[in-house]
């Protein structure tokens, strides 16, 4: 009898056994392994594209570069050829008192410092004429924009000889001078105007 119970038990014990192995050694839920053959199946996923902006570098053009993206049609040649010209016709205009020459020549403030010396020559009774003993030399000293507007600002250094002839009451003098001036000029280089204006006269080294 204990001998039948013995087996009896036995056969329980490994039915419960085979259970609970069955459970055990059954996997629940997502395992690592699991989750490294699902990654290799799945297509790959490329992040989104930005992009891509323009990149401003923050360098503003300055001197003959500005002046040039404003006119690309500037030649400095031609500039300082006009310049030279326009420096001998304002000094012997001055010297003769040619005010409406120098108007045409000259921005407002210029011309009233001008024309002030013109009424003192003229109130002392004195005459003046210029001769020019060689052309006057002119070389490009500053260029810019003014702002981020389309007015051009340039300064040329002059150098020049000339001879003035001066009467007054005392007589006549004959003076052989030597300048060197910088002249500044300015003109909007859209208007369809080619002529540039003095704005302003310092004295320079010679």
């Amino acid at each position: 009898m204990q001998v039948l119970e013995l087996i009896i038990f036995a056969g329980l014990a490994a039915i419960v056994l085979y259970q609970l192995y069955s459970v055990l050694g059954r996997r629940v839920g997502r395992q690592p392994e699991d989750n490294a053959q699902a990654d290799a199946a799945r297509p790959a996923v490329r992040a989104p594209e930005r992009p891509v902006e323009p990149v401003e570098d923050g360098v503003a053009l300055t001197g003959l570069a500005a002046v040039k993206a404003k006119d690309p049609s500037f030649d400095v040649a031609r500039f300082l050829n006009g310049a030279k010209g326009a420096y001998e016709m304002t000094v012997k205009a001055f010297a003769a008192g040619d005010r409406a020459t120098l108007r045409n020549l000259l921005a407002p403030q210029v011309m009233a410092s001008f024309d002030t010396a013109i009424a003192a020559r003229e109130a002392e009774g004195r005459t003046e004429t210029v001769e020019f003993l060689h052309a006057p030399r002119a070389d490009l000293e500053k260029a810019d924009v003014v702002g981020g507007s389309d007015l051009a600002r340039l300064t040329v250094r002059f150098l020049a000889e000339f001879r003035s002839r001066t009467k007054g009451p005392e007589g006549e003098a004959v003076d052989d001078r030597r300048t060197a001036e910088l002249w500044t000029f300015e003109r909007n280089l859209k208007s369809r105007d080619p002529n540039w204006t003095l704005v302003h006269v310092d004295a320079a080294e010679a």
